[in-house]
């Protein structure tokens, strides 16, 4: 039976949904309908529970003998153990990893968990103030969520995190890829990860942005499908092995939203925001050979 050899990893809102839609669409390229399974990472909560061993490699068995296998889960770069599940699974896999500036991860992943109902605090740098609390259980969303979606700083630790995927796998095996590059010229960054996947970088697909900003239009609607009730959350491990329910839910959540422009971060609270991550960046910088100092600076 088939198994992924490449994996797509990233903070949140790094492009990941791009670039697993992108060589989803390549020919030589095999990656199933199920974006981000979050098979590996046992230090990770789940919200609906994880899939066996079984249902897992089920995701892969289409796939052809001739196309590369893989997967997008962007969670596992912030486990501290997935990158040595991997390994163990699939000893040969090569790794893609996404990064962006952390201070915008950390406000695009605010205004996501507001949109999929695992955030309830508005404003963002009262959401940051409330993590200290969220560590003790307080200041919690109702229903079921991953609790360290809401631990802003702590998802974009990338240095850690980078080093952690090169130490087990070796740099050779492990391609990153800085969302700087891709908002310049996303097609020059696809041709290198086909070559750096051993298919042919020849093939064009449409190259359209994903996973932009959204709002919701209906709370109530929304909160069904990401936390339906008791009786039918216990059905979602099931359910969600059928490609014909991702895409009734993903038709829900489209109708449900609408694309807008994401309001800018208070200038103040992003000069501090800055200046903290600062010494993140020069060290994720010396790492990957990347001068990234401009994510320190405000524009």
């Amino acid at each position: 039976m088939k198994r992924p050899d490449f994996f797509i990893v990233g903070a949140p809102k790094c492009g990941t949904t791009a670039m697993y839609e992108y060589l989803r669409a390549h020919p030589q390229v095999f990656m199933p309908f199920h974006k981000e399974p979050l098979f590996f990472g046992a230090d990770l909560t789940t919200r609906y529970g994880r899939m066996s061993e079984a249902q897992y490699l089920d995701l892969f068995e289409p796939a052809r003998p001739d196309q590369r296998v893989g997967e997008a889960s962007a969670w596992y770069l912030y486990s501290r153990s997935a990158a040595r599940e991997i390994r163990e699974f699939s000893p040969e896999a090569r790794i893609v990893i996404m990064l962006r500036d952390p201070v915008e991860v950390m406000y695009a992943q605010h205004s996501q968990l507001l949109f999929i109902a695992e955030e309830v605090i508005a404003d963002f740098g009262a959401a940051l103030a409330a993590e200290e609390d969220r560590r003790h259980g307080l200041r919690l969303p109702p229903g079921s969520f991953r609790r360290e979606n809401l631990y802003y700083r702590d998802f974009v630790h990338f240095s850690e995190q980078v080093k952690r995927y090169f130490d087990v796998f070796g740099r050779e095996r492990v391609h990153v890829i800085v969302f700087d590059d891709v908002k310049r010229d996303v097609a020059g960054v696809y041709r290198q990860t086909l070559a750096f996947l051993d298919v042919s970088p020849d093939f064009q697909p449409v190259l359209t942005p994903a996973n932009v900003n959204k709002e919701v239009r209906s709370g109530a609607l929304q909160r069904l499908v990401f936390d339906p009730p008791g009786p039918v959350r216990r059905l979602i491990p099931w359910l969600r092995r059928y490609p014909l329910v991702h895409r009734l839910r993903g038709a829900v959540v489209g109708l449900n939203s609408r694309t807008v422009r994401r309001h800018g971060m208070d200038p103040e609270l992003q000069a501090r925001l800055k200046a903290e991550f600062a010494p993140e960046v020069e060290r994720l910088g010396t790492l990957i050979g990347r001068d990234l100092s401009h994510w320190s600076t405000v524009a």
